[in-house]
Order: structure tokens, then C-alpha cells, then sequence
């Protein structure tokens, strides 16, 4: 048991017991820490404590079981993500990635950092696709995966075009399509985009247009590297998945 000061991060939280409340906060000092929260209707700090929030806990850090939080200050709201419904589904999905990637309790501050800043981007309107392509490809790393996207498995050629081998879990070039009968077949620009958000650092990214038939290649590529490589299923990414055509219908 510590007292302590930590940024934090909310990433859910659920009903416990009739007026309780435990909050899942990834901390920037902690990692993520279940929080209770007794009688939370009537908490002060109830407002702050929503999802899509970030602010600084004063609180007591328990190792094992619940820990509680003494004070929430300094608390900024991603006000587009909360308010529109297909920002929301992106920012949930990421923040459930994030969630699964690490154990409870571990110590991440990159991941702590890298989560929060994939959220200020969607809040500010940047592209939801790339956004979450980016933090997908990112975090991968963190479920022990490891792809090289930028040359020839074989060869090690660093000059395009590529196509991916689940075979030998990695890019083969022209020279060496005939290594995999059954490679992806994929469009070499998927490629050159996977590899360039693989690597990208967030603070550097600009406005991006992609347009929508590449956004999909895109999609269904990085689907079957998770399928194939992390084999989680998330309830979140179900939903978003669904969402797909939305759009038209809530024009």
C-alpha cells in the first residue's frame, strides 16, 4: 500500500454491489489498477471519472486487490470522442487493444503515453482509420509479435514491391513470390502503408487522405495478422466491425 500521485487514464468502469462502482484506470506510474469507488452517484468525483477522461489521481495504490482514489484534479474530457458515435467505437477499441495487451499492475509508460495520445488525435478529428491502424501495428510488440514490413524475408531487399507471407511471417519480393504458392497476394501499397504506420511516430503524423477501397485492403490485412498472430476477440471490435454501414444510413 502506497500513497500516491499518477497520471491516469479511465478506461471503464462497472457497477459493484448496488451503489458501487470499480473504475479501470491506467495509470502512467501503476499501469492499469482496478479502483472502488463506494456510493459513486454521490462521489465528487463521479464527473471525472467517466470514460474518454485523463486527469491526475491522488490516490492509495494497493498491489494486491482494489485501490482507492483520494482526490481527481487536472481532468481533460475528449469531448468529439464521447459525443460522436463512430469516434467513439475507434477510441473504445484501442482503449480494449490496450487493455489486453499488458497485465494488470505492469508498469507501461510508453503504452500509457502512446494510448493517450492515439486518443487526443481522434479527438481532434484526425483520420479514425489510420489512427487505429497505427496504434494497431504499435502495439503488436506488446503481445510478442515482431513483422518486418520493410524487406524481403529472403533477400533482404528494402526496395518494393512486397507481398506478405504468413508462411515464413514476413515480405517477399518479386525475386521470391515463388517461395510462398499461397502468399497474400496483396496490393504492394498495403504494404508500403503498413510498414510506413508501423514505424511512424504519432507526434509526426499529418493530415492523411486514403481513399476508401485502400482503407478496407488495409483493414483486411491487419485482421489476418491478428487472427493469425495474437488470436484475441474483442466485443469492441466486433462493434466497430458492424459499423461499417452506418454511415450511409445516419446521413
Amino acid at each position: 500500500m502506497r500513497d500516491a500521485e499518477t497520471q491516469g487514464l479511465v478506461l471503464y468502469s462497472c457497477n459493484y454491489k448496488e451503489k458501487d462502482k470499480l473504475v479501470k484506470i491506467f495509470t502512467e506510474s501503476f499501469g492499469k489498477r482496478m479502483f472502488f469507488v463506494k456510493n459513486f452517484g454521490k462521489s465528487p468525483y463521479a464527473s471525472s471519472l467517466q470514460a474518454f477522461t485523463d486527469g491526475k489521481l491522488t490516490a492509495t495504490i494497493n498491489d494486491g486487490g482494489f485501490s482507492f482514489i483520494e482526490d481527481v484534479s487536472e481532468v481533460v474530457v475528449y469531448k468529439n470522442i464521447s459525443s460522436d458515435i463512430f469516434i467513439n467505437a475507434h477510441a473504445s477499441y484501442i482503449i480494449s487493444l490496450a487493455d489486453a495487451a499488458i497485465s494488470d499492475n505492469q508498469y507501461d509508460p510508453g503504452l500509457y503515453g502512446f494510448l493517450k495520445r492515439s486518443l487526443e488525435l481522434l479527438d481532434q478529428g484526425f483520420d479514425m482509420e489510420v489512427v487505429t491502424n497505427i496504434f494497431e501495428l504499435q502495439v503488436l510488440h506488446r503481445f510478442g509479435i515482431s513483422l518486418n514490413f520493410s524487406e524481403c524475408a529472403f533477400c533482404h531487399k528494402t526496395v518494393g514491391p512486397f507481398d506478405f507471407s504468413y508462411k515464413f511471417s514476413g515480405c517477399l519480393c518479386p525475386q521470391h513470390f515463388d517461395e510462398d504458392l499461397r502468399r497474400s497476394h496483396l496490393d504492394p501499397n498495403v504494404i508500403y502503408l503498413v510498414n510506413l504506420f508501423q514505424e511512424i511516430s504519432l507526434d509526426e503524423l499529418k493530415k492523411i487522405s486514403i481513399k476508401a477501397d485502400m482503407k478496407l485492403k488495409i483493414r483486411q490485412f491487419i485482421d489476418g495478422l491478428y487472427d493469425e498472430y495474437v488470436g484475441i476477440h474483442l466485443k469492441s471490435k466486433k462493434f466497430l466491425d458492424g459499423m461499417s454501414g452506418w454511415a450511409d444510413i445516419m446521413k
